[in-house]
């Protein structure tokens, strides 16, 4: 490579590292802008605001993130041409200075993109939350500033609304105690109906007994009779004995 062309890709190089400088110090100013933007509404935010206020407070914030997401991509622009000149330059000596230049202007790129995003969502979180918080603020003052008439109905429906719990609880009771009158009715005709099993059994075996009984009875009387029988015709035989 020629002097020429060596000292035409130095002085590129040097623009290159020029415009990175001059755009990382006008994001550094335009961020800590920005954080002091969002710690106004921030510190704002606790007291009464106007509506003219609020959006000027909006478009404020909308053009300094267009501006800052806009210095961010110059920045990451002027860092990919910076990549591409150390990869294609012939200066081999200087390589490993280029390299460290740029991995150092890659890193504060990285950061101030990262503070940028950080700051961007605190700010949303917290108009979110403050959004919130105003919602039901005004549903509070709008509840306090309704009319007589519409309190009169609010306790009116209160009192209905006590009137149905203690419906409710005494339903409740009710079912309670018919539950276990139920319980007690069908323990007591479990009782009734072993009692009538019981008694049924006690029927059916009473008529067996006297069955038996009355078949003993013949029994002993037949057996009488044929013990009579056998007396008579022993007498008789007997006196035919002696008397012949």
């Amino acid at each position: 490579m020629s002097t020429t062309n060596m000292a035409s890709s130095g002085n590129y190089w040097e623009d290159l590292r020029k415009q990175a400088r001059k755009v990382e110090n006008e994001l550094d100013l335009k961020l800590v802008s920005f954080s002091k933007l969002c710690t106004s509404y921030s510190s704002e935010s606790s007291r009464p605001r106007s509506d003219s206020y609020g959006s000027s407070h909006d478009n404020m914030l909308v053009v300094m993130t267009t501006e800052l997401e806009q210095l961010l991509a110059t920045l990451s622009a002027v860092n990919d041409k910076m990549a591409e000149y150390t990869s294609t330059t012939g200066t081999f000596s200087y390589g490993a200075a280029m390299t460290h230049t740029l991995q150092r202007h890659r890193d504060i790129l990285q950061d101030y993109t990262r503070e940028y995003h950080k700051t961007k969502m605190n700010f949303f979180s917290l108009r979110e939350r403050e959004d919130l918080l105003g919602s039901v603020h005004r549903d509070i003052e709008s509840m306090k500033s309704s009319s007589g008439v519409n309190n009169r109905r609010t306790e009116i429906f209160l009192k209905e609304h006590e009137h149905l719990r203690n419906s409710d609880r005494l339903l409740d009771n009710a079912i309670s105690i018919a539950i276990a009158t139920k319980g007690n009715i069908t323990f007591q005709r479990g009782m009734l109906k072993s009692i009538q099993t019981r008694v049924t059994t006690l029927a059916h075996r009473f008529p067996a007994i006297n069955g038996l009984i009355q078949k003993i009875h013949l029994r002993k009387r037949r057996d009488s009779l044929i013990l009579g029988g056998v007396i008579g015709v022993c007498t008789i035989l007997l006196l035919l004995y002696t008397f012949h």
